[in-house]
């Protein structure tokens, strides 16, 4: 997901491993400028526009926009008191954002002193990503969350023989799955729809990537079961995952996978249960 995330080599679980000369901080942040123009929008308005927007990551947490006070409409903030604090950073100061009759509560914050040694934080202002309305890279409207740069997803075509399966039986099996990696996750199996046996129910449930776009859920039937938004797929997928177009991938998490006649391991991640999908819930931001 990130540097500071999962798998990332500052996340909660690194995939890899330092050399013995570096110890790898329990919880580190930093911050660095982007090249990018960055907007957000509620209410119609305007909140913020930026050419000189940064990007603070801390671990834990998913890379956040920060804006220099100078490019944030400061005269629609009022004092707040929704409290956050971070182990690095120290007592965040909270703003509500008021566009007309609208009020966002404590949607706003930043850190107006850092502590000694903290990164360069002090006047820099940010906005809980899913309380706006928008937010733009450019002429362009980002979902879920900001794009990490260090983050990239690569898809590639395989012959190797993927079998799903959930108590003996059978879910899907293929021999022409795409397998997309992507950084600090686990690899995803994409198959065919054609290529699955079991019955496939349509779901309410969509979720937002900001790397692959829109995603639809399926539950699955085996037998009297029912398993609940168990597989995903992207009908309208961002450029960058086109190769994914229709195709369906599941929580290998909740199921028993083998390639190539091997048994994967079970990763243990909280995006996969019904209820975490079902609460709204996604990877943490520093809201």
């Amino acid at each position: 997901m990130s540097l500071t995330m999962g798998l990332g080599p500052f996340g909660q679980r690194p995939w890899g491993t330092f050399d013995d000369g570096v110890t790898r901080p329990r919880h580190m942040a930093y911050v660095e400028p982007t090249p990018r123009r960055i907007r957000v929008t509620l209410a119609g308005e305007t909140i913020a526009d930026s050419r000189g927007a940064a990007l603070l990551y801390e671990t834990g947490y998913l890379p956040a926009y920060y804006f220099p006070v100078a490019d944030v409409r400061t005269d629609l903030l009022m004092p707040a008191d929704r409290a956050r604090e971070s182990p690095v950073l120290g007592q965040a100061t909270s703003w509500s954002v008021r566009v007309g009759d609208r009020v966002a509560d404590g949607v706003a914050f930043g850190w107006q002193e850092a502590p000694p040694g903290a990164p360069p934080v002090s006047g820099l202002l940010t906005f809980v990503f899913d309380e706006m309305d928008a937010w733009y890279e450019e002429d362009e409207q980002i979902l879920g969350h900001p794009n990490d740069p260090y983050h990239r997803i690569d898809i590639r075509a395989s012959s190797r023989n993927v079998r799903l399966s959930h108590g003996g039986t059978v879910i899907a099996e293929s021999a022409r799955p795409a397998l997309l990696f992507e950084t600090g996750m686990m690899p995803r199996y994409y198959l065919p729809a054609e290529d699955f046996v079991a019955e496939l129910v349509p779901s309410d449930l969509q979720s937002r990537c900001a790397y692959k776009g829109v995603a639809s859920y399926f539950s699955v039937k085996v037998g009297d079961e029912v398993l609940p938004d168990l597989v995903w797929s992207y009908p309208d997928p961002r450029p960058e995952a086109g190769a994914i177009r229709g195709a369906l991938a599941p929580f290998d998490e909740r199921l028993d996978v083998d390639v190539d006649g091997e048994r994967q391991p079970r990763f243990d991640t909280p995006w996969s249960r019904p209820e975490f999908l079902r609460s709204g819930a996604r990877a943490p931001m520093r809201n």
